[in-house]
């Protein structure tokens, strides 16, 4: 008779299923080494700005014999944030405390913002921190963006991207990059969508292309550009499957059209954008010979107040580098940057006067890219950049947070 022995119970072995990375932690994997040190250069940037509106608070205050500075947000609240707050708490025809029917030109901007605004706003009760934390998020999208744009086909693509963002972050108007207003937002969706354009994603582009378009008339320009490198893209797709990706180019146009109808269904005039673009900022059509003539006189002819006419001489080295960089995009068949640049350059030189064009620097990726490309071929275009250029940077954002005029 033979022995059995008592069953054992052997446990199973159990197949460990791995757990699902958190989303922050997913969002930090997409990110290179280099868009890393690019974050972390734009987080020190901002925090030299922060110091310098704090160093303004205490060293420039509205009254000369004030003892203690204005509250440090309060120097972020200036110039076109009045219009965007206005619009987003009271809307485009909403009445408001102190409104001045005359000069109530609040149509002349975008949705875009404005709308986001009053989205942060119910999670962030002040206004003016709601602003800057758009901007903040904003410029943090943005220059990972341009970094990689610089990256794209160089042999030292994350040092290029480093530098296009290190041109930009210290260029003479970025206090506008953190302040509240447009420019961050805008970038945030311009050069991803460019980027898009860039790797042949057409549905994305477009879809960018009009969230950027609803920040800026810009958009529009954008759009040009992204249209001009659908037509010059070579691919293997037959031609008739990839013209169907063609009214994905075409969709940054129809956020302006709806707004074009918004304001006609409202004021009864198709060109209200218009009309409060020129009742504001003298934004009527002027030959080009026309608005430099008139910018020139501004800025050199003693007819201002020094800051006025100082601020009328940036104007005009803008325009003037916006032109070498036209002439050196048509020079190297870059035509789709080119065709993004000319616009830009025609809807700010046929005005009354040169306006905003230093804070529309900004938006001109070719220009930090090309500046990134250039100084890794000659060094001293850093050495240049940061020891000239760069110190106006901290001159404007004084000018600023101040409450003084800086374009």
């Amino acid at each position: 008779m033979t022995a059995t022995l008592p069953e054992r119970n052997v446990a199973s072995p159990v197949r460990k299923v791995p757990r699902a990375a958190p989303p922050r932690r997913r969002l930090l994997d997409r990110l290179t080494p280099a868009d890393r040190r690019v974050l972390r250069l734009y987080a020190l940037t901002r925090l030299g700005l922060w110091l310098v509106t704090y160093c303004t608070a205490w060293l420039f205050p509205a009254d000369g014999d004030a003892k203690s500075p204005a509250p440090w947000l309060s120097h972020w609240e200036r110039w076109d944030w009045a219009h965007y707050r206005h619009i987003a708490e009271y809307g485009y025809f909403g009445s408001f405390p102190g409104m001045d029917p005359a000069s109530d030109n609040r149509v002349a901007f975008f949705p875009g913002f404005p709308f986001t605004l009053r989205a942060v706003h119910t999670v962030i009760p002040d206004w003016t921190v709601a602003g800057l934390l758009i901007s903040l998020v904003s410029g943090a999208v943005a220059v990972v963006a341009l970094g990689r744009i610089a990256g794209l086909g160089h042999p030292d693509g994350a040092r290029a991207g480093q530098r296009a963002v290190t041109f930009l972050l210290l260029s003479p108007t970025a206090v506008f990059l953190a302040a509240g207003y447009t420019e961050a937002l805008f970038l945030a969706f311009a050069l991803p969508a460019w980027l898009a354009a860039k790797n042949r994603n057409w549905p994305l582009a477009g879809l960018l292309g009009a969230a950027a378009t609803t920040t800026r008339v810009s958009g529009l320009f954008l759009a040009a550009a992204i249209l001009v490198e659908f037509l010059l893209a070579r691919d293997d797709r037959r031609g008739e499957r990839r013209m169907r990706a063609l009214p994905w180019c075409a969709l940054p146009v129809l956020p302006a059209a709806v707004y074009t109808v918004y304001l006609h269904a409202q004021t009864g005039d198709w060109m209200a954008w218009k009309h409060a673009q020129e009742r504001g900022w003298y934004r009527d059509f002027h030959t080009p010979a026309e608005a430099f003539r008139h910018t020139r006189d501004n800025a050199f002819d003693h007819l201002l107040t020094t800051g006025y006419a100082w601020e009328f001489q940036l104007e005009l080295a803008a325009m003037a580098t916006g032109l070498v960089l036209l002439a050196l995009l048509l020079y190297r068949r870059r035509w789709p940057e080119a065709v993004f640049i000319a616009l830009n350059l025609w809807a700010l030189g046929t005005s009354y006067w040169y306006l905003s064009i230093p804070r529309a620097t900004l938006l001109w990726w070719p220009l930090w890219t090309g500046l990134a490309h250039w100084s890794l071929r000659r060094g001293w275009v850093k050495e240049a950049y940061l020891v000239v250029v760069a110190p106006l940077m901290v001159v404007l954002a004084v000018t600023f947070t101040s409450g003084r005029w800086a374009g």
